[in-house]
């Protein structure tokens, strides 16, 4: 696609005038100051699939940004955010664009700040187990650099290698380890923010507080709405000595559900979970005699000492085997090890497919039932509309069920129409049946609808606060089921 092609980029060109260029290069250096169609182009959208949808029939998400800053310290970026509020320009915080539900979409030519050059570790403290780190790091080099050091970050996310670990945070993400090692928020103990009155946040990095509210926790979660994190603090594990994986076949989802409830309500943690519908089992257990009469596929990884390792892989599976579930090989762990950190929607989305995943979770009391509605809402929106879940972020009360929808290629209008059903339908059954509309994906932009009815009263309060820090609303407007920005017209 010809990234400056006239009929994409028709009536979107709007840019920063030359003195506020001026003004911006004199903060950041004059390169890293972008103004260029190919660049804002390419920063015109995150890995939401709608917006690769609106771009194969050559039309933006939305808008184009108006400029790419990329600063080097929190000074620089508080010399921005003071310089924009001085001067009524919208900002929109930028890591690696991994997100996928248009969080850092330009709405109205907002300015990107890109963080990506706020990456280096400040602090490794061996004793306390932690570790200080600025917000633009790549994760896949931060987890790395701690490996080299004997620890892990225990946050291991199938977008490790194109997210920043600022964008873990904004995002409230999870890991696919988050079984034995929890979320990001699990995670952090302290952050530093440049809030959008351009003033310093510092949460110092302490083993709890009772001084009021989590401010922290306003941070974490909050997709850039609120400000620019730009270093976090974060609890770490010695990295495991010993692994061990295991393969089981179930009759039933219901009976996996069972087993791994148990499990995980005997304060068992294993390092990786995941149950997989039929649908996905069937991709991954092919030839395999064990799933010829037990078709559910389930992975368990246990690590850390192996003396409790292997106690742990012991007691699991004798709670999955009085589930009925028999041992197999280790052909589709071995397979899931080796392109864990794959995407596999881009193949189908190069083709002309309308792919998509949707993330919720619920608890066990619902989730049997949830699932059942889901599956049938979509099958019913479209006869070749292909369905398939599994289950990877595992806890006593329930877990995160993560589904992946996909429509043949067709006419846009139409399939645009049929996605749309159904997200709403898959998000209105999950409010119906007490679920959060979200796991780790976070809210972005597509989700507002639904994060809305979800929060209810919780939304005033997030809207009073942002108010209060943001009153001309400059920092990505629009997000997080928030105010939209003047002047936007977008709409799914």
């Amino acid at each position: 696609m010809n990234m400056t092609n006239s009929k994409i980029l028709n009536g979107t060109t709007v840019g920063l005038s030359p003195e506020l260029i001026a003004g911006f290069a004199a903060i950041v250096g004059v390169d890293n100051v972008l103004t260029g169609n190919a660049d804002r182009f390419a920063y015109c959208r995150d890995r939401m699939p709608y917006g690769l949808f609106k771009l194969r029939a050559n039309s933006l998400p939305a808008t184009l940004p108006s400029a790419i800053l990329s600063p080097e310290t929190a000074e620089e970026v508080k010399a921005i955010v003071d310089y924009a509020r001085q001067n009524k320009l919208a900002l929109i915080p930028f890591g690696a664009g991994s997100g996928v539900l248009g969080g850092t979409v330009p709405l109205i030519n907002e300015i990107m700040v890109d963080l990506k050059r706020l990456n280096r570790i400040v602090n490794l403290n061996t004793t306390d187990g932690t570790v200080t780190v600025q917000a633009g790091m790549n994760g896949l080099q931060f987890e790395q650099e701690l490996e080299r050091n004997g620890f892990t970050a225990g946050h291991l996310p199938q977008s490790i290698a194109m997210s920043t670990v600022g964008g873990w945070i904004a995002c409230r993400g999870a890991g696919q380890s988050s079984s034995r090692y929890g979320k990001i928020e699990d995670m952090v103990l302290g952050l530093k923010a440049i809030l959008p009155n351009g003033r310093e946040l510092v949460v110092r990095p302490v083993s709890r507080r009772a001084v009021g509210p989590s401010i922290k926790d306003l941070l974490v979660g909050s997709e850039g709405v609120l400000g620019f994190i730009t270093e976090v603090t974060l609890r770490i594990w010695r990295k495991p000595e010993y692994s061990s994986a295991l393969v089981l076949a179930f009759k039933s989802i219901d009976s996996g559900f069972n087993a791994l409830r148990e499990v995980v309500q005997s304060e068992l943690r294993p390092e990786v979970i995941r149950l997989y519908d039929l649908n996905e089992s069937k991709q991954r257990t092919e030839n395999m005699a064990e799933f010829s009469d037990r078709p559910i596929l389930c992975i368990l990884k246990f690590s850390g000492k192996k003396e409790l390792a292997t106690v742990e892989r012991d007691l699991a599976l004798a709670i999955c085997s009085s589930h009925d579930a028999v041992v197999a090989g280790l052909e589709p762990y071995d397979h899931w090890e080796s392109t864990r950190y794959h995407s596999y929607s881009t193949k189908w989305q190069s083709d002309g497919y309308y792919m998509d995943t949707i993330e919720v979770t619920g608890t066990w009391t619902h989730l049997p039932a949830m699932y059942l509605a889901m599956r049938d809402a979509a099958h019913a929106i479209h006869p070749e509309m292909h369905f398939g879940a599994h289950w990877s972020h595992v806890y006593p009360e329930g877990a995160c069920q993560y589904m992946t929808i996909r429509l043949p290629p067709m006419p846009e209008k139409e399939a645009l129409q049929l996605h749309r059903q159904a997200w709403e339908q898959i998000e209105n059954i999950c409010l119906e049946m007490q679920g959060s509309v979200a796991h780790h994906h976070g809210a972005g932009l597509f989700r507002n609808a639904w994060v809305r009815k979800e929060l209810n009263e919780g939304m005033h309060m997030l809207q009073i606060l942002k108010d209060g820090l943001d009153p001309d609303n400059l920092i990505n407007p629009g997000k997080l089921g928030l105010r939209s920005p003047v002047g936007s017209n977008w709409q799914l």
